[in-house]
């Protein structure tokens, strides 16, 4: 399956949160030196989603820069009455998540990283788990993959050669 790259003057007006900031200090002989790397998250909020990171001595510089690179990795998935079209695993590194569809009013039940990502992709109605590690890192990239592994009923039933409505009713056959 072909991941679909979005490039950012195609995607509507982007939102973007800081997912983690983290300062880290670089012992030298004249002192520690401070930088700040930003973990962000940009969208359309209507399925177009992508994650950056920025690094720099700045915190607004870093996450300046981390907006650079989200835009850069933005991808679309399909999204159906505001939640998701099925259940589906992710995984990258230690981080593993699971995402399900959930009826309308549910809203998003999804903890931290994860939350920021489905939010920002405009899924309304989730539940979500992250079932491995815990950095924020890992998290992200584990429910980017299971954004990317999402496919839509339309495709589904044209490459199998039936009707949605034979697609929705074969396991009643």
């Amino acid at each position: 399956m072909a991941i679909q790259r979005v490039n950012p003057t195609e995607a509507g007006e982007l939102t973007e949160k800081v997912v983690s900031l983290n300062r880290v200090a670089k012992v030298t002989k004249g002192g520690r030196t401070f930088s700040f790397s930003a973990l962000v998250v940009v969208g359309d909020g209507n399925g177009v989603v992508g994650y950056g990171l920025g690094k720099a001595r700045d915190v607004s510089e870093s996450i300046a820069k981390g907006i650079e690179d989200a835009k850069k990795n933005m991808i679309r998935f399909p999204l159906l009455n505001k939640t998701i079209p099925h259940t589906q695993k992710g995984k990258f590194s230690g981080g593993k998540v699971l995402i399900k569809p959930a009826t309308d009013g549910t809203g998003v039940i999804a903890g931290g990283p994860m939350r920021a990502v489905l939010e920002i992709a405009g899924v309304q109605n989730v539940l979500a788990k992250s079932q491995g590690s815990s950095n924020p890192h890992n998290v992200v990239k584990a429910t980017m993959d299971a954004l990317i592994q999402l496919r839509d009923p339309y495709t589904i039933a044209r490459e199998r050669g039936l009707t949605l409505e034979e697609l929705f009713h074969q396991k009643e056959q």
